[in-house]
C-alpha cells in the first residue's frame, strides 16, 4: 500500500495515551498505547509521512517524554495555542475539555452544545452556536466516586462499575452501586432538564472512557462520539497550520 501524507494526533490522558492519524477531517487509524516513545509512534504510523502533529496532555510529562515531544517538532497544546473558538472562561481551560468542545463544535457548527466527557472526572461544558465557550462543571467520574467511598470510610468496600444498577439498594453493596451509578445519571438528567427550560434547541454530546455506560443508561437524546477529543485536536492543528 502506498504511503500517504497524514496528521498525527497524540492525546495523553491520566491513564492512557490515544493516537490518531487524520487525512484532512477523516480518522485513518487510531490506537491506545501504554508509552510515548519513538518505537510506539513508528509502529503506529507504519511508514506513513506525517505532515504535522499536535500533542495534548492532562498530566505532567517525564523528561524522556518531553525530549521525545521536542524531537517531533509538533504543537504542544497549552494556554498560548491559538484556538478556533472564543471563550469567556476566566481560568486556563484543560486541554481535554477545550479539545472536546472544539470537536463538538466541528460536528454541530450551528448548535448550542453541552459536552460531557466521562473519564476520571466527569466534565460538562457548554459552547454556543457562535463558537463561544462559556465553561461548565467538573465533578467526580464513576471510578473516582467508588474509590472515594472506600478511601474516606472504614467499612464501605471498594466496588467497580456494574452493567446494571437498581433505583434503590437492598444491601450495602447494591446501595453503593445505586448511589454512584443512579446518582451520576440523575445529575446528568437534571442538568439537561434544567437547561431545556432556557433553550430547547441544543445538542448533548458524550465522549470519554465511560461513554458506553452513559450511552446505555440514557439510551436516546444524546450523540456519542469516542473520538471527540481527537477531532478537536485535529481542528486545533488545522487552525494553527492556517495561521502560520
Amino acid at each position: 500500500m502506498k504511503n500517504i501524507f497524514l496528521k498525527l494526533i497524540i492525546d495523553i490522558g491520566n491513564t492512557r495515551i490515544k493516537l490518531a492519524l487524520f487525512n484532512k477531517k477523516e480518522i485513518v487509524r487510531h490506537n491506545v498505547v501504554s508509552d510515548l516513545s519513538k518505537e510506539s509512534i513508528d509502529n503506529f504510523c507504519k511508514g506513513d509521512i506525517i505532515t504535522s502533529s499536535i500533542v495534548s496532555t492532562v498530566r505532567s510529562l517525564s523528561n524522556q517524554e518531553n525530549d521525545f515531544i521536542n524531537s517531533l517538532k509538533c504543537i504542544l497544546l497549552n494556554k498560548e495555542t491559538a484556538l478556533p473558538i472564543k471563550s469567556s472562561y476566566k481560568s486556563y481551560i484543560g486541554s481535554d475539555r477545550i479539545s472536546a468542545v472544539i470537536g463538538a463544535s466541528y460536528l454541530f457548527p450551528d448548535k448550542d452544545i453541552w459536552v460531557f466527557d466521562a473519564g476520571t472526572c466527569l466534565t460538562i461544558d457548554f459552547i454556543d452556536k457562535e463558537k463561544k465557550y462559556h465553561g461548565g462543571r467538573i465533578t467526580l467520574g464513576l471510578k473516582m466516586r467508588y474509590t472515594a467511598l472506600n478511601d474516606y470510610t472504614s467499612e464501605l468496600p471498594l466496588l467497580s462499575i456494574k452493567d446494571s444498577s437498581s433505583f434503590k439498594g437492598d444491601d450495602t453493596e447494591s446501595s453503593i452501586i445505586s448511589g454512584v451509578q443512579q446518582g451520576i445519571i440523575s445529575e446528568v438528567r437534571a442538568l439537561i432538564s434544567d437547561y431545556k427550560q432556557e433553550n430547547n434547541d441544543f445538542v448533548v454530546v458524550f465522549t470519554g472512557g465511560d461513554l458506553s455506560f452513559f450511552e446505555k443508561e440514557l439510551k436516546s437524546g444524546i450523540f456519542a462520539d469516542p473520538f471527540l477529543v481527537l477531532r478537536g485536536l485535529n481542528e486545533i492543528l488545522d487552525y494553527n497550520d492556517k495561521t502560520i
